[in-house]
């Protein structure tokens, strides 16, 4: 989709410039094995730590050779048993080897995968997300083969919090778990203890979370939702780390302390964060690439760090949609985390988020469906520019008409381009005329156009929602009655605009090609952006019709 959009650049650029060389003015001066793999013999790990990039070796603390322990291979002689905690939003499974999640399931989100027509459950089977080891001086105690103890054997969460105890003990070591949940929120808060000894004292360390390999695949379009996989880090800013930018085996320091470290999808995440001002942050984590399908990467181990001072530790765990609210309602600027804009972030970020809430006030507020927002969203902004795009369109008739003075000029002071420069600004002056007036109607829409590009591909509010014959604005229409509609409004838009102006060959072809480039482009773009699109264009027709009749009469004086 990103590779169509830049086609589409390129040749909008192309149209731009060859009318110019056309009709030129006249003459004027891998491997498929995860890399935490522990059946992957040492001979391969070294070779692969070998290979890796320079930057990367550089950028491997000592902290980089902690790994998460190998599960045993015998079984426990205790019965794995599981535990499910269900509230209207969530329904959790955890296994009492690890007390660890090995279920997420979000009850209001359907998946698309193919064959698959349930919930979301965003926990794969290989899933090694908050399995735990605790590092001490030089030992491990790998906690994810110890048996837990819960404290019940279900646990619904309906009207108020509830608490899931574990209580898991080896030798000398006692670990206590307590795992809080909220009805109305995704994710549960962690607080634990870890004790032993004769004296029964503290046990301080550094307590190891898995959060690999990835999210399961839920989207009908898995390639897509695969080139979205990334690492997400915020300690003074939020950074990502794509799957794809790591080769199998190739390792990655990830330099804390953070306030979050998550997972994301297209439109899902799982993330362990910083409890609350003042408790200790994560101290960081290592990623490390894993297996690829052809050059699409879809795994990656992420172990990440949180210090155990005085034998105790407190964290929050997150995994559910990429709600905006509910991100932001999470502190700590979890909301960042989506990936509005790309390399344009700093500018496409704050139109996106402010559309974003307009969009969910105007879907609340009116009680009307996300299509009809769309609709009345594109005829607002429309609306809304009215009056500058009407003194823009006036400013560029009036640069149409003082032409003739303009080459005039031109062909008088064609050896001296200092003096024709004054002149020009001196007729500009004098019939107060703009020269960059008539770019306004073009400029002023494209950063909510530019902002809606991303909105739509990455919220998750659109995802799955219909509209008439449209099954799911956030994908492309199936039938490609929206594109073609918006490339023909753009056309009797831009024929509009030439209605009583001079023949001009390259203004022709731009009204021909550039309706077609627009629509190869917007095919294969979400359904939801071609239908604001086109209503903004069609909503655009009674104002350039107003104009170019405008524009007929201030011409028709001078027998033309």
């Amino acid at each position: 989709m990103e590779r169509r959009v830049l086609i589409g650049i390129g040749l909008m650029l192309l149209v731009a410039v060859l009318p110019s060389i056309l009709f030129p003015p006249e003459p004027r001066a891998p491997s498929e094995q995860l890399a935490g793999d522990s059946a992957q013999p040492a001979a391969e790990s070294s070779q692969a730590a070998a290979e890796q990039p320079e930057r990367q070796r550089a950028a491997v603390s000592p902290a980089a050779t902690v790994r998460m322990p190998p599960q045993p291979e015998e079984a426990s002689d205790i019965p794995e048993r599981m535990v499910t905690v269900e509230s209207p939003l969530y329904r959790f499974t955890f296994a009492s080897r690890g007390a660890r999640p090995v279920e997420a399931t979000l009850q209001e989100y359907r998946s698309f995968a193919p064959g698959d027509s349930g919930s979301v459950q965003l926990l794969p089977d290989e899933s090694t997300f908050l399995q735990y080891a605790l590092v001490v001086g030089n030992d491990t105690l790998p906690l994810g083969e110890w048996d837990f103890e819960p404290s019940a054997a279900r646990l619904d969460v309906v009207d108020s919090s509830a608490t899931l105890e574990w209580l898991g003990r080896r030798g000398a070591i006692e670990v206590r778990l307590r795992y809080t949940f909220e009805p109305s929120s995704y994710g549960f808060h962690v607080e634990g203890s870890i004790v032993g000894g004769p004296a029964n004292a503290a046990v301080s360390g550094v307590l190891l979370l898995g959060l690999g390999p990835r999210i399961a695949g839920v989207e009908a379009d898995s390639v897509d939702d695969f080139r979205s996989y990334a690492v997400v880090t915020k300690a003074g800013k939020t950074e990502s780390v794509k799957f794809s930018s790591l080769d199998p085996f190739e390792r990655m320091a990830l330099d804390g302390p953070y306030e979050w470290i998550a997972i994301r999808s297209k439109y899902f995440v799982v993330s362990v964060m910083t409890l609350a001002e003042g408790a200790p942050r994560l101290g960081g984590a290592i990623a490390t690439g894993g297996r690829r399908t052809g050059r699409t990467a879809t795994d990656i181990d992420v172990v990440a760090t949180l210090p155990v001072p005085s034998g105790s530790f407190r964290f929050a765990v997150f995994a559910g949609p990429q709600q905006y609210r509910r991100l932001a309602n999470r502190g700590h600027d979890f909301e960042d985390i989506k990936p509005y804009g790309g390399i344009f972030r700093p500018i496409i970020r704050p139109f996106a988020n402010f559309i974003v809430l307009i969009l969910l006030w105007m879907h609340e507020t009116l009680n009307l469906a996300y299509g009809w927002v769309l609709v009345l969203f594109g005829l607002a902004v429309r609306i809304l520019l009215w009056p500058l795009n009407q003194k823009a369109m006036r400013s560029s008739m009036a640069m149409q008409a003082i032409q003739p003075e303009m080459k005039a000029l031109q062909e008088r002071y064609k050896n001296d381009q200092q003096r024709l420069q004054q002149e020009m600004m001196k007729l500009y002056k004098e019939h107060q005329v703009n020269p960059l007036g008539g770019c306004l109607p073009l400029l002023i829409p494209m950063p909510v156009l530019f902002a809606l590009f991303f909105v739509f591909r990455e919220t998750i509010e659109f995802r799955g929602v219909s509209f008439l014959w449209l099954p799911d604005l956030s994908r492309a229409d199936p039938l490609f009655i929206i594109p073609i509609l918006m490339g023909l409004s753009m056309f009797a838009v831009t024929k509009l605009g030439q209605r009583g102006v001079p023949p001009n060959p390259q203004a022709k072809m731009m009204m021909y090609l550039m309706p077609g480039i627009l629509t190869f482009v917007f095919l294969r773009l979400s359904s939801g952006l071609n239908l604001y699109y086109a209503v903004s264009n069609i909503a655009s027709i009674p104002q350039q019709w107003l104009i170019s009749k405008e524009r007929e009469r201030r011409r028709q004086p001078s027998g033309k």
